[in-house]
């Protein structure tokens, strides 16, 4: 955004003082193109100010009557252009000062009210800068050959509006502002350099080397220029000058060369062992200085610890590495030049880190705190003065790990480096303590790089946030401003009542929404970062059914719905469902689940559910499928607190508790369940206790079911046949336990015509069962839970059907939840016939 674009919004009468020898109108027609011109760096009377300030006035003058032409007041502009060039033709120098005094006038109005600038303003003043000094320095060094080639005091001499100054002072003037821009150029490729670190943790930047590739070629094309014209003024330099002057013009171009061997890609931050990674380096001066090689030189690729980066960065990478702190595999590549691309790069496509070398570390450090980086290096001669250089230039820090669970904190590592780190540090030096508000900026550039989103997190947010990272549930917002936060408490202190840390709750927020959550994130229907009091606050006087979306505060990576229902009394309640992970939502979508319920309808303040969530309803399937089946869909249910039963009659309807039921095996197909009704008339009590029948001819699964005996007596036996009751060992066994009313630990000893007809005793108790007697043989009667119209068979048939068709094994019912969650479920419809699953387990552990 260019400054005029800040400067038009504002009242006229604030600038008005700015225009008293320009006119307001002739800037506004200039915009852009004024503020792409170098008024600000001109600051001198010398020949070469006065030849750009004249250059400038030419442009502008002719800027203006194009304008002109296409305006409807082209008479007016024409006569205030006419005045301009009577006013300044003479003294263009007068006209650089009045333009500069309007634009620092506009930066100090524009900083007055939004408190800075923006960053494509700095970033275009900082090109003109270079732009003007490299213009600069080319005159210099075009004047002093001009005066060695017409000798001082000649006619035809460069003239100059000052005194004749000697060759030398015009040469040390040269070499000064070639170690200006030089330092402009390093501060440059600095700047590249942090930005791309910042990259890592999602900020914008800008990847193409091309135009710092052009600086540097152009400023060591000058180098050789003026290095020429001081070897040719030896003689007048003397012997005590020029040494001193080639030194300077030597480190010069050291500089530059070694500060042009760039990590173009950088190899990823958290590197796992035995996995395969790239990266690639880039030499901006190797199509320049490289081009007689006779063949590629070679890059080599070492992993070096902090210890050792820190040595190589003070002896500023004029040592070389004695050993490397890991094995890489495929650490050697050419280093290439392409002349159609104008790039010379080693690629490294296929690397792999077999193994790595763990140094001590630094008190409670851990593995996962310890950063390391890979040592890019190669020899190379340059072409024109035949001059070997040892090229080295270091990745960023990286934090090796060999599992995935440490993958989380390596991230946290490696996000505090990238957001906290100095441009100009020693390796890898990082401030432990940071003003909140940059956490603040560095959270909100990360969530938004991970989830893919331009919608950012909010002051409400940050709140949150600080109240959770701080443990401070007083404060204001005003007073976390001024706070600073610890990489302790970041990632290495454990959050009052869990087991994580600040980061790993925030990265497990991250992950989810990244997978789950973008499209409602971006739309805002997430209010996400805020407690479950603040919710309970803000949806206390709304309306029944009215909801919100929230992060849970209590698990990694879960988000829960939080609503209004009435109780039985008519007050309002606040419920949070069951937080929903990254894998529940893969089983059915969000937006299915809060269609699916009933209880939801408005979501806060005051939004229709379906006008919030119907796009992101998903096309329920009906009909049969391309292979002829029946589609199903799952539902999810939700029971709140008022609606659950005590234990004992759990998962039963309140005004009809239903009673264990047994599992029988099918014994031929002849039964029916009519015809078990008699059998089981002894057993179970009469309806509304025992389920009926249903149309399948199967017995309903619904409801507690009660533990079978392994052996029972078959109605095909004769009375002398039947067999002996389970053992007591058996019956103490918890697995064949049930929690209905008829529990197997509660038999009583006695005859087995007692315990049958008896039913499900009144007070159930956990004390130990006493032995049982053995089932009596009864020889003159038939066994009481056996049909009369029924045939009985053979021996061998009942142990050849019992062989080949086992008893279902006993199943007890899940115990209640009590997290303080309504509990959640799905249901699987289809086929016309509901199969429900149990209602206290978990989508997830269904």
């Amino acid at each position: 955004m260019s400054l005029w674009n800040l400067v038009s919004h504002m009242p006229p009468e604030e600038l008005s003082s700015l225009f008293t020898e320009f006119p307001r109108s002739l800037r506004c027609l200039l915009a852009e193109w004024l503020e792409n011109q170098p008024w600000e760096f001109i600051n001198g009377s010398d020949a070469f100010c006065s030849s750009m300030a004249s250059g400038m006035l030419s442009a502008m003058l002719e800027k203006l009557r194009s304008a002109a032409g296409s305006d409807g007041q082209q008479c007016q502009i024409l006569q205030q252009v006419n005045s301009i060039e009577s006013t300044f033709c003479r003294d263009p120098l007068r006209l650089v000062a009045v333009v500069r005094s309007i634009l620092e006038g506009e930066k100090a109005a524009v900083l007055k009210r939004d408190h800075h600038l923006p960053l494509s303003f700095h970033r275009r003043q900082e090109e003109l800068k270079f732009s003007l000094g490299l213009q600069r320095l080319q005159h210099r060094v075009r004047e002093i050959k001009a005066l060695q080639d017409k000798g001082p005091g000649q006619d035809g001499a460069v003239q100059s509006p000052v005194a004749p100054r000697e060759v030398p002072t015009l040469i040390l003037e040269a070499v000064k502002e070639l170690e200006a821009a030089r330092q402009q150029v390093l501060k440059r490729i600095q700047i590249w350099k942090r930005q791309q670190q910042l990259a890592g943790n999602g900020a914008i930047f800008e990847e193409n080397l091309a135009p710092l590739q052009k600086r540097c070629e152009s400023l060591v094309e000058v180098y050789f220029q003026l290095q020429q014209q001081v070897m040719a003024a030896s003689t007048e330099l003397g012997s005590e000058l020029l040494p001193r002057l080639l030194e300077r013009l030597n480190e010069v171009l050291s500089s530059l060369v070694k500060s042009s061997f760039l990590v173009e890609k950088q190899p990823p931050q958290v590197l796992k062992t035995q996995t395969k990674f790239q990266a690639s380096v880039r030499f901006l001066l190797g199509p320049q200085l490289l081009k007689a090689a006779p063949k590629p030189y070679v890059v080599r690729a070492d992993m070096v610890t902090e210890k050792q980066a820190r040595e190589l960065e003070l002896s500023n990478y004029s040592n070389t590495l004695s050993e490397s702190t890991g094995e890489i595999v495929h650490n050697t590549v050419a280093l290439e030049t392409n002349p159609t691309s104008g790039t010379c790069c080693a690629n490294f496509k296929n690397v792999l880190l077999k193994k790595i070398k763990r140094c001590e570390r630094k008190g409670s450090e851990s593995v996962t705190e310890e950063k390391c980086a890979v040592l890019f290096s190669t020899n190379v001669t340059l072409t024109p003065s035949n001059i070997s250089i040892h090229l080295q230039v270091l990745s960023l820090p990286i934090v090796v790990i060999v599992h995935g669970n440490q993958d989380n904190n390596a991230k946290a590592t490696v996000l505090w480096d990238n957001a906290f780190s100095d441009i100009e540090r020693v390796p890898f030096v990082v401030a432990e303590r940071v003003p909140w508000e940059k956490m603040c900026d560095t959270l909100n550039l990360k969530f938004m790089a991970e989830v893919q989103t331009t919608k950012g997190l909010l002051k409400e947010h940050y709140f949150f946030l600080a109240q959770k990272i701080f443990n401070d549930h007083s404060a204001s917002p005003e007073d976390f401003q001024n706070r600073h936060v610890s990489w302790a408490q970041f990632n290495k202190e454990i959050l009052p009542g869990r087991g994580f840390t600040f980061w790993q709750w925030f990265d497990g927020v991250l992950d989810l929404t990244k997978r789950c959550l973008k499209s409602y994130w971006s739309d805002r229907l997430i209010m996400g970062f805020i407690s479950k009091q603040y919710v309970c606050k803000l949806l206390s006087m709304e309306s029944d059914g009215t909801f919100l979306l929230r992060f849970s505060d209590s698990e990694i990576g879960g988000v829960t719905i939080a609503y209004v229902i009435r109780g039985k009394d008519g007050s309002s309640q606040v419920e949070n469902i069951q937080p929903f992970s990254a894998k529940d939502l893969s089983i059915r979508s969000l937006g299915d689940r809060i269609r699916d319920l009933g209880q939801l309808r408005n979501l806060y303040p005051n939004i229709p559910k379906d006008q919030a969530f119907g796009s992101h309803y998903n096309k329920e399937q009906t009909g049969k499928d391309g292979r002829g089946y029946v589609s199903t869909t799952i539902k999810m249910t939700v029971e709140s607190e008022r609606d659950q039963q005590p234990p004992g009659t759990m998962g039963a309807p309140p005004e009809a508790p239903q009673a264990p039921v047994f599992n029988l095996p099918v014994l031929q197909h002849e039964l029916r369940p009519e015809s078990l009704q008699p059998m089981l008339a002894p057993i179970c009590p009469p309806t509304p206790f025992c389920p009926q029948p249903v149309p399948t001819g199967y017995p309903t699964v619904e409801g507690n079911i009660m533990m079978v005996p392994e052996r029972i007596t078959s109605p095909f036996h004769s009375p002398s046949q039947m067999l002996s009751p389970p053992s007591l060992s058996h019956c103490q066994d918890p697995a064949f336990r049930s929690p209905g009313p008829f529990m197997s630990g509660q038999f009583m000893s006695g005859e087995v015509s007692q315990l049958l007809p008896a039913g499900p005793s009144a007070e159930p108790q956990d004390e130990e069962m006493p032995e049982l007697p053995p089932f009596q043989t009864v020889e003159d009667a038939s066994p009481r839970w056996m049909s009369p119209n029924m045939e009985q068979s053979s021996t061998s048939e009942l142990d050849q059907l019992l062989q080949e068709v086992p008893l279902l094994p006993p199943f007890a019912p899940p115990l209640p939840q009590h997290s303080g969650y309504p509990n959640s479920s799905l249901s699987s419809w289809g086929l016309g016939q509901e199969a429900r699953w149990d209602d206290s387990i978990r989508p997830r552990h269904a």
